[in-house]
């Protein structure tokens, strides 16, 4: 099969791994605005140059697909120019700074019929790909909620990083971690009509959020209740998914997180202790490879994305209806 020329712009640790986790596609270039960081990823993809200059990378014939995993306000821009230029790509999550910067590139893709997949990369984890599974197959029975929690720590100067700074981020941890529990919420309930929550900064010095409270409704009644934050000082994740009949419960994404985790919990008809079902995950994460083959297959088959554009403006309409009803305004 044909080999996929690629790009990688964005040369940090998601870039990184994304360079690791292309089979299929052919790493003709790496982009950063820092040239020794390229040339550093680029010495460990044969084949690959390294260049700063990421307009003239969108541009080159040999590349038909760009991964853009940049800071968050060159995502849009960058990913609008390639898709202008013809090229797919697959933008890093949460794919612009906020929803009205998503649209510079729905308009470009529309344009040349360029294909867009965002990198809500959770949806691809073992536990999670096995927990939809069993979701899809009805064993859970009608959906009433779910109840979700991630959270890490930060690190000593935390506070000075480009994630502090409204203007790189787009906000603070409601857009960092929060934004993966409201399309994961999303995947499994369907979309949000009511948003409640709150966006505070309890620890850190900053100018953004560090913790966030979600309670979200769907038309047919059913509740998310989400909390992300910064002040998670033993790092977590958590995710629960409530049916009439059953219920799934989502635990650690590997390393710090702790292992990955999945418990199946089957009401009996007389009630009392569930049926309980558990799969575990020790194994080196594969979803970053998983969802690069998506994007192959997408690109193959010449089919619409998911999650796609429509996904990312979902969750920037939560979050930026949340920073509103907070008073917080991190887009002027």
């Amino acid at each position: 099969m044909e080999m996929i020329g690629a790009a990688i712009v964005g040369c940090g640790l998601i870039g990184e791994k994304r360079a690791k986790s292309t089979k299929g596609f052919e790493i003709k270039v790496c982009c950063d605005v820092d040239e020794a960081r390229a040339r550093r990823l680029a010495a460990q993809v044969p084949g690959a140059e390294a260049t700063t200059d990421w307009r003239a990378t969108v541009q080159r014939p040999d590349v038909k697909a760009v991964f853009v995993a940049t800071v968050h306000d060159m995502l849009a821009p960058i990913a609008a120019g390639a898709a202008a230029a013809g090229k797919h790509v697959l933008i890093e999550k949460p794919g612009a700074r906020s929803a009205a910067d998503l649209q510079q590139v729905k308009t470009a893709a529309a344009k040349t019929g360029a294909l867009v997949r965002i990198g809500f990369n959770h949806r691809y984890h073992r536990a999670l790909r096995k927990a939809h599974e069993i979701f899809e197959s009805g064993a859970l029975g009608p959906m009433m909620c779910i109840r979700g929690r991630y959270g890490h720590g930060g690190r000593p100067g935390y506070d000075r990083e480009w994630r502090a700074v409204p203007a790189q981020s787009g906000g603070g941890e409601l857009v960092d971690q929060g934004m993966h529990l409201i399309d994961l919420s999303r995947w499994f309930l369907g979309d949000f009509v009511e948003t409640k929550g709150f966006a505070e900064t309890f620890f850190w010095n900053m100018p953004v959020e560090d913790n966030a409270f979600l309670l979200l409704r769907t038309a047919g009644g059913q509740v998310a209740s989400l909390h992300a934050t910064w002040t998670e000082w033993k790092n977590l994740f958590s995710f629960e998914i409530y049916g009439r009949d059953a219920k799934l419960e989502i635990s650690g994404l590997g390393g710090s997180y702790g292992v990955e985790r999945l418990a199946l919990y089957k009401m009996l008809p007389q009630m009392g202790p569930p049926e309980t079902t558990i799969w575990e995950f020790p194994m080196a994460d594969d979803s970053w490879q998983e969802e690069a083959a998506d994007f192959l297959q997408d690109i193959q088959l010449h089919r619409q994305p998911s999650p796609g554009l429509a996904d990312a403006e979902a969750a920037w309409n939560i979050v930026e209806s949340i920073y509103r009803e907070c008073r917080r305004d991190y887009h002027q």
